[in-house]
């Protein structure tokens, strides 16, 4: 690889040994190339401006100036520069810090080595792409990482999107969904609310260090810039994304009630905020539908997946929800098979509002990719009806919101 392509990294920690090892760790790495060392806080700031590092990896301990402190100094000089960092503390706290400091990452020391590598190797690709597109501190976060619209006096609508049964492709829908509402005035945001097996980063080939579990444990305290730092920006689209946590075990950290309140700020910085959810009916997943202002229904052409779409039907009527806020959608239609979308509405007593037809040629190989459908250069048929769902929910946000201005409701 090319010198000019590889990562430039400084490596900052008061302990002469874990210098050493971190820097024979990383030269084996061909695209890595260690460019100087500090000793203290202090020093990092200045050697970080004479050698130009694209990736600082930063101790939090040190004698003369924290790590985080010599974070948002260099960050202020260099906004380019990715700092990661390492610390014996794995306190929520220390990271919440680290982040307004303007960090890209917090490992826990010592890291695995291929974590390491992993991280430098993001933030360092970050890099490479700020300083290629010329951004300047004024248009990105403090951390580097994307940024989000500021709190706006009108509430952003909320979107579930929800099966009762599994494998109807709830997650592809979501994500294809918030690409078509996304643009530079309705900016999206999709929510993975399958806090246990959550695949939404997956589906736009995007990782972050960050996931909803770092919102949810300081639900309470939440500004812009936090959520900045923890959202996954899909490049290709722009929307954003707040990841599932990255295992199942995390989930039982968030309650409903701090997801309902994640939500709820979320609708403050976004015109659309899209939640992806599993076919359990989890204390996240009745938070999010009871707070929806939209929710779409996914149902194929099975018949228990048409059951228990009738069951989840009587369940929200007998919770009071209006069947208005219900936005009803047949995914996988195939014409071949004589359930039709017609019989179903009929045999449900509710519209179909959009029919996603079956595209295996399509969606699967987008999925396999990490790269969404509603990307593609050529119209699909899946493409088109996910556009038609769109349509259909805005004009339903629009009809409702007449209503309430006008006393019907």
């Amino acid at each position: 690889m090319a010198s000019n392509n590889k990562f430039r990294v400084l490596i900052v920690d008061d302990v002469a040994e874990t210098r050493e090892n971190v820097r024979k760790l990383l030269q084996f790495e061909s695209d890595v190339d260690v460019v100087g060392v500090a000793r203290t806080g202090r020093e990092a700031i200045d050697i970080a401006q004479d050698v130009e590092p694209d990736v600082i990896l930063m101790d939090i301990n040190m004698p003369d100036m924290d790590g985080i402190v010599a974070t948002e100094a260099i960050r202020q000089k260099r906004p380019f520069v990715q700092v990661v960092i390492l610390s014996v503390q794995s306190d929520q706290n220390y990271m919440r810090r680290a982040m307004l400091a303007g960090a890209r990452d917090f490992l826990t020391k010592p890291p695995m080595g291929d974590e390491l590598i992993s991280a430098i190797r993001r933030a360092g690709t970050m890099a490479h792409q700020e300083k290629a597109k010329g951004t300047s501190a004024s248009t990105v976060t403090s951390s580097g990482l994307p940024t989000v619209p500021s709190i706006s006096s009108s509430q952003g609508k909320i979107i579930t999107v929800y099966s009762p049964k599994g494998g109807t492709g709830c997650t592809a829908v979501a994500v294809n969904l918030g690409i078509a509402l996304h643009n530079d005035e309705t900016r999206s945001v999709i929510v993975d609310g399958n806090l246990q097996f959550g695949d939404v980063a997956v589906f736009v080939n995007e990782q972050g260090k960050n996931t909803i579990l770092d919102l949810a444990s300081i639900a309470e305290e939440l500004d812009p810039e936090i959520v900045g730092n923890v959202m996954v920006k899909h490049n290709a689209s722009g929307v954003h994304v707040l990841a599932a946590p990255s295992r199942p075990e995390q989930a039982e950290s968030i309650t409903g009630q701090q997801f309902l309140q994640v939500l709820k700020y979320l609708r403050r910085l976004y015109a659309y905020v899209i939640v992806d959810t599993p076919s359990m009916l989890t204390d996240a997943v009745l938070s999010s539908v009871d707070e929806s202002d939209i929710i779409v229904l996914i149902a194929t052409q099975d018949i228990p997946a048409i059951k228990n779409t009738r069951l989840f039907l009587d369940l929200v009527s007998s919770l009071g929800v209006d069947r208005e806020r219900i936005v009803f959608a047949m995914n996988r239609y195939d014409k071949r098979i004589g359930i039709t979308p017609e019989k179903i509405g009929e045999n449900l007593k509710v519209e179909v509002a959009a029919i996603i037809p079956l595209d295996e040629r399509v969606v699967i190989p987008s999925v396999n990719r990490g790269i969404p459908f509603i990307l593609g250069n050529k119209p699909q048929p899946a493409s088109e009806g996910i556009l038609s769902l769109a349509e259909s929910i805005r004009k339903r946000i629009a009809s409702i919101e007449t209503e309430d201005e006008t006393g019907l409701r």
